[in-house]
């Protein structure tokens, strides 16, 4: 572990007065507004984006899944040299490079050119997000840092809320493009500010070397395991369906086994040595970018397994509704912004009241109640998810999921480090936004394949009930629409009888439609299971902490 013994302001710059703190509070905010914003404003856009650029459903997956992949790797270690070389510095490169990936996916034209861009914006978000939350904690003191803390946390979840209300709205004015153009002026002003209001700050280090193998050895980890998720529906999950090709090297369909299993294995190997590597230089008194002794405190590892799937079922949420609302529904990318914005909605409405309940209930209580709300919310949202149902009731539906999001997130966070040593708190902080990332790239991965295989069983079976139509058509019709994960029934939708199917066009439509949402609602309770799973550790939590009900 990196020991801390204090912060100190940067050779040269005079100490902040009351005022300017408070506006750099308002810069660092902006900026960890601008990463949490794109960590979901793109799942609105998705079927757009699928339309536009004919993407398959793992391309989706991929595009949304690996930004949070990518940050999930870094966080811990970008966090080390933001201590070692300057916050004010690695906030300033973070929000560059996070710059030119915005810049590079507005420009995308394929697949493979949006999905290299959203890597570039992790490899930024991941220098912005701990640089903001220890600059906070250097620069503020006493009652005022429980404020500042107070704002930065309301940051986060507000703006992963409507992250999809403003994703619709820009691609339904603009296009699909501005959800990422408008990183551009808002980065430079954030640079701006940072350079005026910000104060340089690091932290003296007593422990030697940075930890670049176990940074290799997590990025693997993970990337490995979501590949295997995102992929084996494609691929194959043992045996080889599809040929693969990375980097001009081809892994032909003729080999006795898939990349699949191997990139799993390559993925859990990776990550079982990552936590022996990181044990062993523990122990050594090296620098570890993950500091597993933090473990050994119960109320942290049942809060951070609570957390894991609370982000898996909020993000396995938020990659398949707007792919059910537009394609299935009918509704615009701004409509379903509309309807995601319920949940926003919800959870400002409990996270305003979560403190007082927690000083008459609890903290840990108050986590139970959410979730225990979270599962009734999407259970309900799965139960009446049809084609043709009412926006507006699935609007209420997802209300009442966000009030249960908003209870447990606001006081899961305090929960969760109330047993970590103050001078352990920035690595527990670390490490528990880590855990939420790695849930928010878990979600993408899970729960989409979840909605693949649903797709592959529901699609077939809904077509044959269309009078008339050819089996191969119908075969093909299926797969076009697996693949697009929805996106051609719009298309035959908006054609009607004058398509080539003739009569039978809106029928079709209307069974494509039915198979996306029984593919939907299996995605749904999935998602319900995880945030189940949840509740059984948000018990375990409950239980570990001391002192408190």
């Amino acid at each position: 572990m990196v020991h801390v013994s204090s912060d100190i302001v940067g050779a040269g710059t005079k100490p902040q007065s009351g005022r300017r703190r408070w506006i750099g509070l308002g810069v660092l905010a902006s900026a960890l507004s601008m990463i949490v914003l794109d960590g979901t404003i793109v799942g609105v856009a998705l079927p757009v984006l699928i339309d536009d650029l004919k993407l398959t459903l793992s391309d989706a997956q991929w595009i949304n899944g690996i930004y949070s992949v990518v940050f999930a790797a870094l966080l811990l270690t970008a966090g080390r040299l933001g201590d070692r070389l300057g916050r004010r510095r690695m906030l300033v490169v973070g929000i560059l490079i996070f710059m030119v990936g915005s810049l590079l996916a507005a420009l995308s034209g394929s697949a493979g050119a949006l999905i290299l861009a959203r890597v570039v914006q992790g490899v930024g978000g991941a220098l912005i997000l701990p640089t903001t939350l220890s600059t906070v904690n250097a620069t503020f003191r006493g009652r005022d840092r429980a404020v500042a803390f107070g704002i930065w946390g309301a940051i986060i979840s507000g703006m992963a809320a409507f992250g999809p209300l403003i994703g619709g709205w820009l691609t339904t004015a603009f296009s699909w493009q501005w959800i990422f153009i408008v990183n551009l002026p808002l980065g430079a002003i954030i640079l701006v500010g940072a350079f005026l209001t910000v104060t340089e700050t690091r932290a003296v280090i007593t422990s030697r070397g940075l930890d670049v193998d176990g940074l290799l050895l997590s990025a693997i980890g993970f990337g490995g395991l979501v590949f295997a998720m995102i992929e084996g529906r494609t691929l194959g999950w043992w045996a080889p369906t599809a040929e693969f090709t990375i980097f001009g090297w081809v892994w032909p369909v003729t080999a006795p086994l898939s990349p699949v299993p191997v990139a799993g294995f390559i993925g859990v190997v990776s990550i079982v040595l990552f936590v022996l590597w990181e044990r062993h230089r523990g122990h050594n008194g090296r620098s570890a970018i993950l500091d597993l002794k933090l473990f050994a405190v119960p109320t942290f590892t049942w809060g951070n397994l609570t957390a894991l799937c609370v982000a898996i079922g909020e993000f396995g949420l938020l990659f398949v509704l707007p792919l059910f609302i537009v394609n299935a529904m009918g509704l615009t990318t701004l409509g379903a912004g509309l309807v995601l914005a319920a949940m926003g909605v919800g959870a400002f409405a409990s996270g305003s009241m979560a403190r007082h309940l927690s000083e008459r209930m609890g903290a840990p209580n108050v986590v139970l109640l959410g979730l225990g709300i979270e599962v009734v919310g999407v259970t309900a949202t799965a139960l009446f998810l049809g084609a043709n149902g009412a926006p507006w009731i699935l609007a209420l539906l997802l209300v009442v999921y966000g009030l249960g999001l908003g209870l447990a997130s606001a006081q899961l966070t305090g929960t969760v480090l109330a047993d970590i040593p103050a001078e352990q708190s920035g690595q527990g902080s670390a490490t528990q936004s880590t855990v939420r990332q790695v849930g928010a790239a878990l979600g993408t991965a899970l729960i989409g394949a979840v909605l693949a295989a649903g797709l592959a069983t529901s699609l077939p079976a809904h077509l044959d009930e269309v009078p008339g139509l050819q089996p191969a058509v119908a075969q093909q019709l299926a797969q076009t629409t697996e693949l697009s994960a929805g996106g051609t029934i719009a298309q035959i939708r908006g054609e009607g009888k004058n398509s080539q199917l003739g009569e039978s066009g809106p029928a079709v439509a209307s069974a494509l439609s039915d198979g996306l949402a029984d593919a939907s609602r299996a995605s749904l309770f999935a998602a319900t299971g995880f945030l189940a799973l949840g509740f059984v550790f948000a018990l375990r939590l409950r239980s570990k902490s001391r002192g408190r009900p």
